[in-house]
């Protein structure tokens, strides 16, 4: 029988039933109906598969799995084939384990980059989220596997994740932060989305009809399931009407029995539940179908796979001429003598912290990798890996003793465990000042300084001018040192280019001044203006520029063409040859950008990026070998998002196609006239209301006047109450009543248990406590499993209100 058979016989309870989990980690099954409890498990860069105690945030224990290239890194690659490689994978492991979905690719974009959770993201451009996403995506379903994108949508903070309200407006939405979704969508047809914590508009995404069913499957396309991130759901029966098929976790029968209430009473059309059912039970079919029984995988060749795909990844910032000897740094001859310093080298940085948080096969050692190698050196740990340690004066001298005389000093630093994760924010870009500190005082004692930068996100490096070489490793999986050494000792060239905008200060960042927001709020006041965009419109130089890498060798570019598509002038195909004029085989890639070009100003009544990423190509070359690369762009390269007519249009007029190696470096640049629809006549005066987004500051960040953000937004902002002390409900979190008497001493209690899973000392306790105090009241009651009632919930809120003798009797009754 197909799902929709298979529904028609189940009962209102069994229905209601199949809309939430049986436990943490599995949905409920019907046997009598042959349908199997199937478990997901967190990805998206290995799997977090746990069988004992449960979480969210990676506080227990979990089976041993390949960790691969995190998704920061995955992106630096800009190659689909190797998120693709790695997705299968993934895709062999989950097989393995009889895993049916797993919880990623998180394709949110990059906001701004002090956002915790950036390491776990692609990118800061939608083009290149949705086409590494879609690439992952098609790797891990091939397996027969499901995937679960997410975070769905405009989810692109830590703080206040689960109760925020992302108010953007609706060109920016759909531009920018739908758009890596929609691309994913339509190319790799992910069998499930997961929804985000947070309102957009004013409405839970759990509940956002607009959001689940309006956008994605009227829209785009989209046939799979949506489920809930854990604990992510409202009203369970507007969530129903909205679209939302899965509750996870198990509620405990809670919210099953209020579906339920919701049909009989009429408030609930049971044809919008067997819509939500029949998606459940195809994901359950999918999983009978596709399942591998007795399924295994071959550890070292995911090893390995991880190895090559962090040297592909790897972004070279800098990398600086020897004198006198006229050649650059870096590849070094095994034969040379090196001081290897930083902790890093021994236990590397190679993931982010919470529920991507993978327990490795095994993590490579560059002083064993390095021993492999047959290379000669002295090894200084150089700092303390203690979290939050001050600089050790005495590691340091002892670091700089082992780097002088020698060829060179590379020293392994970045960003430790504590300093980025789920659960918070960064508050600046700031590396550890005892990282800092030692690689000025290493780089002093040897001017031949290589730094190897393991960090899930841009930092500050005011050291950068004293090194010779900088490389870039973003977090690289478990076998990142063993590609460092590789890329140290040219087994490997760098392939890398930055995802991200590398800015110089934060005064640079657009929205500096309103991330991530006061109390509820989370005001995408900057619009489409974040990353290289804002960075070119506003005229800033950052330290590296968005696509920015590299290379040990160099490449000439030549032969630009741009051909006319034979169905649309707006599909055109830019041809060009790529030569490597270098000694050593390397990789290039070609980016192509978009871009309007207004005659005068004020012309267009539509402020756009000067630029904007709408194709890349990846080509690699032996020494002399040259290879002609065609990148066709899609006609939505020319589209925006018309807010007035509610719909994409195409404004017409002589665009720029450029060709570059970065977002700066620009080596051709072709023109094309496009037809247009004149829809942007609707927009009316909205130009006039909006001229600070014409009008960019020279410096410092982007603050436009509230009445034209405003109109530029032109949606109601409600009231937020529920974070008001008297006021409180099921909506507050944990942190609003923290400072109540009974909210202290109930938080207390959660402090203790929380206690007993985590070492105070270890970064799982800094993560617990703030996801602890982000935590709503109904989040709360969702995760309890049902041990916390909904009588409990309205006890707990009395009391949290001061109200205590009507809170105790209400606790004290049957």
């Amino acid at each position: 029988m197909n799902a929709k058979e298979i529904v028609g016989q189940l009962s209102l309870e069994e229905k209601a039933s199949l809309c939430s989990g049986l436990d943490f980690w599995h949905l409920k099954g019907l046997a009598n109906h042959d349908l199997p409890s199937i478990m997901v498990t967190d990805g998206p860069h290995g799997l977090r598969k746990q069988e004992g105690a449960s979480d969210h945030v990676g506080l227990n224990m979990s089976k041993p799995a390949t960790c691969f290239t995190p998704a920061c890194a995955i992106a630096a690659s800009f190659n689909p084939e190797n998120a693709r490689q790695i997705g299968a994978a993934v895709g062999e492991e989950c097989q393995a384990e009889d895993i049916a979905v797993v919880l990623g690719p998180a394709v949110n974009i990059k906001r701004n980059p002090l956002c915790g959770r950036n390491f776990e993201y692609l990118s800061e451009d939608p083009y290149l989220a949705g086409d590494i996403a879609a690439a992952h995506i098609q790797g891990v379903q091939s397996q027969g596997i499901g995937v679960s994108m997410k975070h769905y949508a405009a989810n692109n903070q830590e703080q206040g994740r689960m109760v925020s309200n992302s108010c953007v407006d609706e060109r920016a939405l759909r531009e920018i932060y739908l758009k890596p979704f929609e691309i994913a969508v339509k190319k790799a047809n992910p069998a499930t989305l997961m929804c985000s914590y947070n309102q957009i508009d004013g409405t839970y995404a759990a509940e956002n009809k607009k959001i689940l069913t309006d956008i994605p499957r009227d829209e785009w396309g989209f046939k799979g399931l949506i489920m809930t991130d854990w604990g992510a759901i409202a009203d369970r029966a507007k969530g129903i009407v909205a679209g939302l098929d899965l509750e996870m976790p198990s509620s405990g029968g809670r919210n099953d029995a209020k579906i339920v209430e919701a049909v009989q009473n009429g408030t609930l059309d049971v044809a919008a539940l067997d819509a939500c059912v029949e998606r459940v039970v195809q994901l359950i079919l999918d999983y009978k179908a596709n399942h591998k029984a007795g399924a295994s995988y071959d550890k070292e060749e995911h090893h390995q796979l991880c190895r090559k795909a962090a040297c592909d990844a790897a972004v070279l910032l800098k990398n600086a001429v020897v004198e006198p000897v006229e050649t650059t740094l870096l590849p070094l001859k095994t034969s040379s003598k090196v001081a290897i310093i930083g902790a890093f080298a021994e236990k590397p940085r190679f993931q982010g912290g919470g529920s991507s948080k993978i327990n490795p096969h095994k993590v490579d050692n560059a002083l064993n990798c390095l021993k492999a190698a047959g290379v000669q050196f002295e090894y200084a740990p150089g700092y303390s890996l203690k979290p939050m340690a001050p600089p050790d004066d005495a590691l340091i001298k002892a670091a700089v003793e082992a780097a002088k005389g020698k060829d060179a000093a590379i020293i392994f630093a970045g960003l430790p465990d504590e300093y980025e994760s789920e659960g918070y924010d960064r508050k600046n870009l700031a590396m550890p000042e005892a990282h800092n500190k030692l690689i000025a005082a290493v780089a002093e004692a040897n001017p031949n300084t290589v730094v190897v930068l393991m960090c899930g996100a841009p930092v500050f490096l005011p050291w950068a001018s004293k090194v010779k070489s900088i490389l870039l490793m973003y977090l690289g999986g478990q076998a990142v040192n063993s590609a460092v050494v590789d890329l140290l000792f040219a087994k490997a060239n760098p392939g890398g280019k930055l995802p991200e905008t590398w800015f110089k200060s934060l005064a640079d960042i657009p929205n500096a001044n309103y991330y991530p927001g006061a109390g509820r709020e989370a005001f995408y006041k900057e619009s489409i203006y974040i990353g290289y965009r804002w960075a070119d419109a506003a005229k800033r130089e950052p330290a590296y520029p968005f696509g920015f890498g590299l290379s040990y060798t160099t490449f000439a570019i030549s032969d630009v063409s741009i051909k006319a598509g034979a169905k649309s002038a707006r599909a055109p195909t830019l041809s060009a040859t790529v030569t490597n004029t270098g000694k050593i085989a390397g990789s290039e890639v070609l980016q192509v950008y978009v871009g309007k070009k207004d005659e005068a100003a004020g012309a267009s009544p539509l402020f756009r990026a000067p630029k904007e990423l709408k194709g890349f190509a990846k080509v690699y070359l032996e020494p002399g070998e040259s290879k002609k690369v065609a990148i066709t762009i899609d006609e939505d390269a020319f589209k925006y998002f018309n807010s007035a007519a509610n719909c994409w249009a195409t404004e017409g007029g002589k665009y720029s196609i450029s060709l570059g190696t970065s977002s700066r470096d620009i080596v051709a640049e072709k023109s094309i006239d496009i037809e247009g629809d004149g829809k942007e006549a609707l927009l009316g005066s909205l130009s006039d209301k909006t001229k600070a987004y014409f009008n960019l500051p020279a410096s410092g960040s982007f603050n436009p006047p509230e009445a034209e953000w405003l109109a530029l937004y032109n949606k109601p902002i409600p009231e937020v109450t529920s974070n008001k002390k008297g006021r409180y409900d099921m909506l507050s979190t944990l942190g609003d009543v923290q400072n109540t008497w009974f909210g202290k001493n109930f938080i207390k209690g959660m402090r203790k248990n929380v206690g007993n899973v985590v070492d105070e000392s270890d970064e799982a306790s800094s993560i617990a406590e703030a996801m602890m105090l982000e935590m709503p009241l109904r989040a709360l009651v969702n995760m309890s499993g049902g041990s916390i009632t909904d009588k409990q919930a309205d006890a707990f809120i009395t009391l949290f209100n001061g109200h205590y003798i009507k809170g105790f009797a209400k606790l004290l009754k049957k």
